[in-house]
């Protein structure tokens, strides 16, 4: 071992360091950067989540101070529905974050994060965005159909999200995730 005594109690000299171990002891240590993202999409989630319960609070009070039209008041629920899912959205990008540039996140000294919740490379934690995304716009476009009163705007905005969707869909199937396919992790 480098710095540590022989048998006979004299250190060796230290090996100097290559330019590519420098380069690659540097690179090792510039994935301490993905705390940053980590802790912004936590904080982000918890916003998120902050701001549905306080948006749930004021809706209970609007609707008990008027109670109608109920349609009008579907669609403040809606409006939580995707702020939970947008901060849920937040909370899974954090953990595909960790798990992928600082370490694997084992419960329990042993057990892993659920098999759904697990990050082998960028296209698992792109796949599970572009699904969260899909379900906000679905979410999004029941809150249109319920404030909106004319079918040609809502069969507009339903086009332009289905168009979303679609592509995101191509993305996916294009991007390694059709058929089962995993892609090459850093791990198996």
């Amino acid at each position: 071992m480098r710095g540590e005594p022989d048998g006979e109690g004299a250190k060796r000299p230290e090996e100097p360091v290559t330019r590519e171990e420098g380069v690659e002891r540097f690179l090792a240590w510039s994935l301490r950067l993905a705390y940053i993202p980590v802790g912004v999409l936590l904080l982000a989630g918890l916003g998120a989540f902050v701001y549905g319960t306080a948006l749930f609070i004021y809706s209970v009070g609007h609707i008990a101070d008027h109670a109608f039209p109920v349609h009008h008041q579907i669609g403040l629920f809606l409006v939580d529905v995707d702020l939970f899912l947008i901060g849920a959205t937040l909370l899974i990008s954090a953990v595909g974050f960790y798990e992928l540039f600082i370490r694997e996140i084992h419960l329990d000294g042993s057990t892993r994060l659920p098999t759904w919740l697990q990050m082998r490379d960028l296209n698992d934690l792109k796949a599970r965005v572009i699904a969260m995304i899909v379900l906000v716009v679905s979410v999004s476009f029941a809150e249109v159909v319920v404030d909106l009163g004319s079918g040609h705007e809502v069969l507009e905005f339903g086009g332009g999200i289905a168009a979303v969707v679609v592509a995101l869909t191509v993305f996916l199937r294009l991007g390694g995730h059709g058929s089962g396919s995993t892609g090459s992790g850093r791990r198996e």
